[in-house]
């Protein structure tokens, strides 16, 4: 079986247009949540989120390409070019015949639909543009990042809501480690911040209408966000042989279902799933110095995903250090492990921890070391992301610094 590394990364989120902007607000704590900019606004219940501001599409495709391109489309086209670049990877012959995109996502075009809806229903008209399908299908991203590098093996969309992107960085994995594959990209995106979209999370009355806090006792539910995180998965040794730089290797995954409930997680279905990518990866409990947790200020989510972590590791839980960047970034959905992945990353690169932000009264169920409003710098050799998502799917990554 082949060794999988990371040689490129790339993102656009509420934090930052890429990534070397995030990793500086990670390590600043900065919270990118704020109030919504969008079109009827005021019928909203909710009007914070994640959004990314300042964007300006226009300056990055042409004409035709806003008419084919979704927000989430667009977001996603940003970080594949960070990352490939960073890579230093161009696709041609045998390595562009083998090499493919395997992106998550859980709302497809949700800007476009919800605009297309209003068209049809608001607006009262009969016709709609002609791309319409092209444009929202969940799979648009990944085809459009297959084209624009040429990419002609393996490329398909994930979509198992919030565990999207790990599931889909978990499949990339396994088709490099098993030499499917000598490159994958990977990764997620997710735009839901549109009017339809925020409505119909409000209707799960999960949703915060002043902060995402985390772990904290006061906290009173999620906030969305968006954006993409996408990431090239290699070949160690092809890496190795033209000199990449190389972030963090992929050490092992594992993905559980807790077949019980469709929103309410299990603290069975968790512990397996974190123990099981250990497992995978070969990796001792006690090795363990950081986990990127789901965290999605819930109580549900925090105290359940908490007790999984106590019970996986025993004493050594008191030991280790485990954070939600949610709190700065919002929750992506589909998009959010990938975003999540780059604090895996700076840990073991640059020895940062992310913070827990807006953390302020501490949970007896959350007994943790949460890296409560600061970073802190700290040696890490392996680490972890949770995603745990609704439908009870359970996907998470484990990470060693090389």
């Amino acid at each position: 079986m082949k060794r999988v590394v990371i040689t490129g990364a790339g993102t656009i989120n509420a934090l930052g247009h890429n990534v070397a902007q995030t990793l500086e607000a990670m390590r600043e704590g900065r919270c990118g949540i704020g109030a919504l900019e969008m079109r009827d606004v005021d019928r909203l219940a909710v009007k914070i989120g994640a959004q990314v501001k300042g964007f300006d599409p226009e300056g990055l495709f042409n004409r035709q390409q806003m008419s084919l391109f979704d927000r989430f489309t667009q977001f996603t086209l940003i970080a594949a070019r960070e990352a490939i670049a960073q890579a230093g990877l161009e696709f041609s012959d045998e390595l562009s015949a083998r090499s493919g995109v395997v992106l998550g996502n859980s709302g497809g075009g949700m800007t476009t639909l919800d605009d297309n809806y209003r068209t049809v229903y608001e607006d009262g008209k009969n016709r709609v543009h002609p791309f319409v399908v092209p444009k929202l299908m969940n799979n648009a991203a990944a085809s459009h990042v297959s084209m624009e590098f040429n990419l002609k093996g393996p490329s398909f969309t994930v979509a198992s809501a919030c565990a999207s992107s790990n599931h889909a960085m978990s499949t990339a994995f396994q088709m490099v480690h098993g030499g499917l594959a000598p490159v994958m990209i990977t990764g997620g995106s997710e735009s839901m911040l549109c009017f339809g979209g925020v409505k119909a999370w409000e209707g799960l009355r999960v949703m915060s209408k002043d902060a995402c806090r985390p772990f904290s006792a006061n906290r009173n539910g999620m906030v969305q966000g968006e954006g993409a995180g996408i990431f090239v998965f290699e070949e160690y040794e092809h890496a190795k042989a033209r000199g990449a730089e190389i972030l963090a290797e992929v050490a092992g995954f594992a993905m559980t279902s807790d077949a019980s409930d469709i929103v309410m997680p299990s603290k069975r279905g968790a512990a397996r799933a974190i123990s099981g990518a250990m497992a995978d990866a070969k990796i001792a409990p006690d090795t363990v110095g950081y986990i990127n947790a789901h965290g999605t200020g819930t109580a549900a989510n925090d105290k359940t995903e908490c007790a999984a972590v106590a019970d996986v590791f025993g004493q050594h839980a008191n030991n280790l250090m485990i954070s939600s960047t949610k709190s700065m970034h919002g929750h992506l959905i589909g998009g959010t492990g990938a975003v999540e992945l780059l604090a895996c990353i700076m840990a073991l690169k640059d020895g940062v921890i992310a913070p827990t932000i807006n953390y302020e009264e501490p949970d007896p169920e959350c007994a943790l070391d949460v890296v409560p409003n600061e970073a802190r710098e700290a040696k890490v050799d392996v680490a972890l992301s949770n995603a745990f998502a609704f439908g009870g799917l359970n996907a998470v990554l484990a990470l060693r610094s090389v």
